[in-house]
């Protein structure tokens, strides 16, 4: 099916809210991970560490630092298929588009219907600190949606009310200055940038203190692989240490892990 019989389908559904026009709207169904696949990544104790080495081992940029994209409350871990936003700066002043009586176009709901619950937001404004891309209503409209959280390359605002919800944020930075009549929503479900990473729609977000990775939707499978594997090695390697076996035991499992 097209864009466009998606777009109708869901409109009959109620799902369009409107506020962006179709053809910003670069896709609405694509495919999206297992939840069998999600839940193993779920499982991993060090999740973003883990799936970076792998992402390393492949050649892909797929890892962003907490010092770059830092978590509104710490605790939280996240996995899920990307779904995204661009937004771009308007070409007048916020106070002339108040002036004019502008039509605000900024707006996160229409992505957060067109979403699947257990989705991830994720939404590039160039990592812009000044202007705050979504807040506490915005937050509440995503979790009551099913979003399993929101990565922002670029600020928030109302931080005590998103911690209260308990809803998972990682943005670059934390503003009071609304979003309202300086930025506008350019492209829905379209290739994004966070840092120096870029995200498609239905890549796999994993999320926690450590930072943000993306893994490409090609290697979800394997990726994850490879990191249960790396974590029974490990956890074979720290029983040996707990137990003091010699060193000659523990050289052949240290260059397996950081040698090959």
């Amino acid at each position: 099916m097209t864009v466009t019989e998606d777009y109708k389908e869901y409109q009959d559904a109620g799902r369009i809210w409107g506020l962006v026009p179709q053809q910003r709207i670069r896709k609405i169904k694509f495919e999206r991970p297992s939840r069998d696949l999600i839940e193993r990544y779920l499982a991993i104790e060090d999740l973003t560490t883990s799936v970076s080495d792998v992402l390393d081992s492949l050649g892909v940029v797929g890892s962003v630092a907490a010092s770059h994209m830092k978590p509104i409350a710490t605790g939280h871990r996240v996995v899920g298929p990307a779904v995204t936003i661009r937004n771009i700066v308007e070409r007048k002043t916020p106070t002339q588009g108040y002036a004019d009586k502008e039509f605000i176009r900024m707006s996160t709901r229409d992505i957060y219907y067109l979403a699947e619950a257990g989705d991830v937001l994720v939404t590039d404004t160039g990592g812009d600190l000044d202007i705050s891309n979504m807040g506490g209503q915005s937050c509440t409209v995503a979790q009551t949606r099913g979003l399993a959280g929101s990565i922002v390359y670029g600020a928030v605002r109302d931080a005590n009310t998103i911690r209260k919800l308990g809803y998972p944020v990682w943005s670059a930075g934390i503003t009071p200055l609304t979003g309202k009549f300086r930025i506008e929503a350019i492209e829905m479900n379209a290739p994004v940038q966070v840092w120096n990473m870029r995200v498609e729609p239905g890549d796999l977000i994993v999320a926690d203190d450590s930072g943000v990775c993306c893994v490409p939707f090609e290697h979800i499978e394997y990726v994850i692989n490879e990191v249960e594997e790396i974590v029974r090695n490990e956890a074979h390697m720290a029983e040996l240490i707990i137990k003091d076996v010699p060193l000659d035991e523990l050289r052949p499992l240290f260059r397996k892990r950081y040698e090959s």
